[in-house]
């Protein structure tokens, strides 16, 4: 049976279609939806329940140095109470998965993992790091709130947090309710992601939702946006075959732990990726518009002018503010020029698509 969050009650009162995803019960939908999810979310404040995804606390001696020999990460001069992107890499130079690291300040770090990965991850890093101490708190829930009106929102609820800059986090009470906030998320948009005890999330979030700037938002139109925002879903645009040099997050190896860094390599694959940062890859991942309405598919393959495959497709989705289909793929380098034509087979029939930027809309994070 799949699990439920503790917010599935309000889910269900909200008349949501309910999908199994990564082992829950989740909302894909709403009664409105995905166009107007997506469409709220840009334009005033999309509500997420993410309590899927692993919530882990790790404690122990040497924390970050520890952590510092799974992950091409500056944790040792990450600053207390700010959040960093972070990889957990395997020998072949691909990733484990990919998680949001935030130092408390106080010798403990958080992680949060990806829900489909989160008991993996832990077996991982309990095996590999057996002097630290991980706890993963399956107790809390994890809410998300995201666009333009997210801020203004958060200052009339939590103060303290609404202050926050992009990943920077801070405790904070809503409503008298303890709360741990976080000035992240995967929309592109600002946004904060608030970590809750299980026993009061629903109240936590019938107070967000009776904001006027508020509506509920689920798992379609949340993965449209992340498309849209240029954003990586792990087993799509990051695998345990796929290397964060080929799919765009160079940003991600952190210049402490690059080979002219101060502390490079010590990090499972450090060979492969220090190999691709000096000689190139063979594939990367590019951003793709599709011509007129028809939709493309992630596992299509990419054919050049020619006809040769010259890739694939890894994600898709209908690109709301842009008005068309949208996807990212994996193309050699020759091909992945912004501008360059390429086409799917649908059916036998050709479907013209052209290399765009990422992001596909502009990122509006708060950097203060």
């Amino acid at each position: 049976m799949p699990l439920e969050t503790p917010l599935t009650q309000i889910h269900r009162e909200l008349g949501a279609k309910m999908v199994p995803f990564a082992g829950y019960t989740m909302p894909i939908s709403y009664p409105k939806g995905i166009i107007a999810e997506h469409t709220h979310t840009r334009l005033q404040a999309g509500l997420f329940d993410v309590s899927h995804m692993g919530q882990i606390t790790v404690t122990g001696s040497r924390v970050a140095t520890e952590l510092e020999k799974l992950m091409p990460s500056d944790f040792i001069g990450l600053a207390p109470m700010a959040s960093t992107y972070a990889l957990l890499m395997n020998d072949d130079g691909g990733v484990r998965d990919d998680l949001i690291v935030t130092n408390r300040g106080d010798g403990r770090f958080d992680l949060v993992v990806n829900a489909a990965n989160k008991h993996a991850d832990l077996a991982y890093l309990q095996s590999m790091l057996p002097q630290l101490v991980f706890e993963m708190h399956d107790d809390r829930a994890l809410i998300a709130i995201q666009g333009p009106s997210a801020r203004s929102v958060m200052r009339r609820l939590a103060p303290i947090a609404a202050e926050l800059r992009f990943m920077t986090s801070v405790a904070d009470r809503i409503s008298g309710v303890d709360v741990w906030v976080t000035c992240s998320g995967y929309t592109g948009e600002d946004g904060f992601e608030i970590s809750v005890a299980g026993a009061d999330a629903v109240p936590l979030m019938r107070l967000l939702l009776a904001e006027p700037e508020v509506e509920a938002v689920g798992l379609g139109a949340r993965d449209s946006l992340r498309l849209e925002a240029g954003l990586c879903l792990h087993g799509h645009e990051l695998s345990p075959t796929i290397t964060p040099i080929e799919a765009g997050l160079k940003w991600a190896i952190s210049p402490a732990r690059r080979p002219e860094g101060s502390r490079p390599s010590g990090y499972p694959g450090a060979a492969i990726i220090e190999r691709q940062l000096r000689e190139g890859v063979e594939r990367q991942r590019v951003g793709l518009k599709v011509e007129g309405r028809r939709p493309v598919r992630a596992g299509e393959a990419l054919l050049d002018s020619d006809g040769a495959e010259v890739g694939f497709i890894c994600s898709d989705a209908f690109g709301v503010s842009v008005g068309g289909p949208l996807a990212m793929g994996f193309v050699a380098p020759s091909v992945a020029t912004v501008g360059t034509d390429l086409q799917v087979l649908l059916r036998g029939k050709p479907v013209s698509l052209t290399v765009a930027a990422l992001p596909m809309v502009p990122q509006h994070y708060h950097r203060g």
